[in-house]
């Protein structure tokens, strides 16, 4: 208290009784209880804040009572030291300077036994108002900060919540220091960026000032050539290896002619021409061999099928609309950096599909944005995608729509207008909303909702059969992955990802786990499509978990 700290006591049985002189005023010895000598016949409410105490800006509280208190002595100074009353008049708070702190007293117990007033609010603000007595002053004198000297009696405000290395904010560490109340400077190791002071009264200290500008790196002084990175390009070495092979195989030859004396027998000059015929055709079965500068050029087919089968890649189909195809090519990439962050596939950057001319068979999944202007696809290309369906694939439908198609008596949309007229002309199974023990729903994460940019459009997915009595399967649909998800929830909205990492597009209504949500959607329907239905085997669990018992 001498070098400014706040002493915050509350009234006990024994406090009264006790010799302690770390107490604003004198006690009583006693009490007053309700239904004792000194007693109430009914409980007493707050009667005032003091003008000139902490509490004169807090509001006056109705509901708070008290049952019993300690009571303090009359002398002149008590007055003065008195800072909340009841309405009889007797001090509920009294407080005194000591130092350059200060002792404050409650005249009743921190909890409910005697008074309600630790279940207000009214007790969080007079706490608060109470903190705000503590003078920093010796702590400031102590530990200068880099930025602004401490003045003797200045104001700190305390770290709130700090940024660490990756921009998310946490909690104050020790390493913090208070900041002076009129900080101006930039964040240091002493003042981190972040907020500090009170949750009302929040300041933020910024990395940089705006008046700070970030200048390149000068790598003038090391003298070196500065160039871009680049991907380094495979060289073919199979042609020079090649040569050097069967001039090391001419060589063999040669020693071992020499070594058993059949040079010798050839005679010299027939040795010699024995030594160039061989050499050249050496060479010439090396020139023979097709390098990567004489192979047969790589036809467009075969570019794309050698990108879609190198690495696992999703793929979307390309609407023609510039923006639906950017946000979906962002949103596909970023669930497979969200895929390679979360799960153990890595998958690869994905690809823009045209369904009349590509080879579909090569993606597991195909994300289809569905627009009002999306024109209707030849019988030629909706008989790939029949084929691609039949074969294992599966197709997300997005109409993007679900603002619109809001409420159930909501008019048909353009889009999903336009939907039902592309399903009309594509062998489609019986649909269904995800049930609530759907494999999707546990694939990897277990989810209620599949959101996505919005929320409230129903996922649809291939209708299960019906569940027969008795039947406990904790999860259905083992027998096939469906071929259709259809949602109109923006499922890429919610994935888009800028290069930088930050989302492409804001949220609605924009919960604050409404993201994280859509991209474990994204999870679940990629391993439900991958690895199929294997969730469903927790149905033998119980069986196997009894035969381990026994």
């Amino acid at each position: 208290m001498e070098d400014g700290g706040v002493l915050v006591r509350f009234a006990g049985p024994r406090l009264a009784n006790a010799q302690d002189d770390l107490l604003p005023v004198r006690l009583r010895r006693g009490g007053r209880v309700l239904g004792g000598s000194l007693s109430w016949e009914t409980p007493q409410a707050l009667g005032s804040l003091t003008a000139d105490g902490p509490f004169r800006d807090l509001r006056l509280p109705n509901d708070v009572t008290v049952t019993r208190q300690v009571l303090a002595e009359p002398d002149g100074a008590l007055g003065e030291r008195t800072w909340a009353t009841l309405t009889d008049g007797t001090p509920l708070v009294t407080g005194a300077r000591r130092g350059k702190g200060a002792i404050v007293l409650f005249h009743v117990t921190a909890d409910s036994s005697w008074s309600n007033l630790p279940l207000s609010g009214t007790f969080v603000e007079m706490l608060r108002s109470v903190i705000a007595l503590a003078d920093t002053a010796a702590l400031a004198e102590e530990a200068p900060t880099s930025g602004a000297p401490v003045r003797a009696g200045q104001a700190s405000l305390p770290p709130a919540r700090l940024l660490d290395g990756f921009g998310a904010f946490q909690p104050a560490g020790p390493l913090a220091r208070p900041l002076p109340s009129d900080y101006s400077g930039r964040a240091s190791a002493e003042h981190p960026p972040g907020f500090y002071g009170p949750p009302d009264g929040l300041v933020a200290v910024n990395a940089l000032l705006p008046a700070d500008r970030l200048a390149p790196l000068d790598l003038a002084p090391l003298g070196g050539t500065i160039e871009p990175l680049r991907a380094t390009e495979p060289r073919d070495l199979r042609g020079p290896l090649l040569i050097a092979v069967m001039l090391l195989l001419l060589l063999d030859a040669i020693a071992v002619l020499f070594l058993a004396g059949g040079l010798s027998r050839l005679g010299r000059r027939r040795a010699v021409a024995t030594g160039l015929l061989m050499g050249a055709i050496a060479l010439g079965a090396a020139v023979a061999m097709p390098s990567g500068a004489m192979a047969q050029p790589r036809k467009a087919g075969d570019s794309f099928a050698l990108d879609a089968t190198t690495q696992t890649r999703l793929g979307y189909v390309v609407t023609g609309n510039a923006e639906a195809d950017e946000v979906s090519r962002a949103g596909l990439g970023g669930l497979a950096t969200f895929l390679g962050q979360r799960t153990a596939l890595q998958a690869g950057e994905p690809m823009g599909v045209d369904i009349a001319r590509d080879e579909l068979s090569f993606f597991p999944l195909l994300y289809w944005p569905i627009l009002p202007s999306t024109p209707m696809p030849s019988p030629a290309a909706l008989a790939r995608v029949n084929a691609f369906m039949k074969q294992g694939g599966t197709v997300i439908f997005d109409t993007r729509d679900a603002l619109e198609a809001a409420g159930p008596n909501a008019p048909l949309t353009p889009a999903a207008r336009r939907l039902r007229e592309i399903l009309s002309a594509l062998d489609v199974p019986e649909l269904e909303p995800v049930p609530r023990d759907h494999v999707l729903t546990k694939a990897f994460y277990l989810l209620k909702d599949f959101p996505g940019r919005f929320t409230g459009s129903s996922t649809w997915v291939e209708a299960l059969p019906a569940v027969r009595d008795g039947d406990d399967r904790p999860a259905r649909a083992g027998d096939g992955v469906s071929p259709v998800i259809i949602t109109g929830n923006d499922l890429a909205g919610a994935w888009a990802v800028t290069p930088a990492g930050d989302p492409m597009l804001p949220l609605t209504p924009g919960e604050p786990r409404q993201r994280e949500m859509a991209f474990r959607t994204g999870v679940n329907i990629a391993m439900y499509v991958l690895t199929g239905n294997y969730k469903a085997d927790q149905v033998h669990v119980p069986a196997l978990l009894e035969r381990l018992g026994q």
